[in-house]
């Protein structure tokens, strides 16, 4: 397998005070990848750089060619504005974008993709409905039947599985297994273990830097995660950011 990522001192932040510290490692292509650690540890602001959304500070994360518009990334729900006037078809068919343009029409063969991205998340009914009326579980099939019509390659999904019942997360998790079967490559930010060690072979445990990279079992230790914990609690948002760090000041 070659490399789908290739993280060289990452380093990612805001206002130049960093939320991911100097991470290197490499996702091969194919690979299915939680990312987890506690609250802060900067996982969203991880994903974010890899979708484009994020300069780095420092380092680089090397996509192998792949430009960030064939990326498929899935925010987490709370980012979407409900009150947006728009279907679900609609907001569903954005999708399409890198395919057809902003102002690209759609054919006959769009709408049956689009209908049938729909009626894959079991959401076949809902397609004139406000996403504004829709439960969290229905967002989340909505947001899964978008990333369905991107057809990436390389898919990046924030806690896709938070706040929504049991059916909707082994359903959205079937999708996830089908993508990796695909041999595509699946990166998700996960909060519940028992579902990372049921479903994910690899594992990187983030603390605002990497704590542990490498095979679920082996990662997700009680001390592995205590040091996490710990790590994170301790972290100084107002530390002087990195790039005034000089080597004397960082020893």
């Amino acid at each position: 397998m070659s490399a789908q990522i290739t993280f060289r001192d990452l380093t990612l932040g805001y206002e130049r005070h960093p939320a991911v510290h100097h991470l290197n490692g490499t996702v091969e292509e194919g690979a299915l990848l939680a990312v987890v650690g506690p609250n802060g540890a900067g996982k969203s602001t991880l994903f974010r750089g890899i979708a484009g959304l994020l300069k780095p500070l420092s380092g680089s994360a090397d996509l192998a060619g792949l430009d960030p518009r064939h990326i498929a990334y899935l925010p987490q729900s709370a980012d979407i504005d409900r009150d947006f006037p728009i279907s679900v078809f609609d907001f569903v068919a954005l999708g399409l974008w890198r395919r057809k343009g902003a102002f690209g029409g759609f054919n006959a063969a769009d709408r049956k993709s689009i209908e049938a991205a729909i009626t894959t998340v079991g959401l076949s009914g809902f397609e004139c409905r406000p996403i504004g009326t829709l439960s969290g579980g229905q967002m989340q099939r909505m947001l899964f039947a978008r990333v369905i019509l991107q057809n990436a390659r390389l898919i990046v999904l924030d806690e896709p599985f938070n706040a929504i019942d049991t059916k909707t997360a082994a359903d959205l998790m079937m999708l996830v297994r089908e993508w990796h079967s695909e041999q595509r490559t699946v990166l998700a930010a996960l909060h519940d273990f028992e579902q990372v060690r049921a479903n994910f072979p690899e594992t990187l445990l983030l603390a605002r830097t990497p704590v542990a990279w490498g095979a679920t079992r082996e990662v997700l230790t009680a001390d592995n995660l205590a040091r996490a914990l710990q790590m994170c609690e301790a972290f100084d948002d107002a530390a002087v950011p990195c790039a005034d760090v000089k080597p004397s000041q960082a020893a």
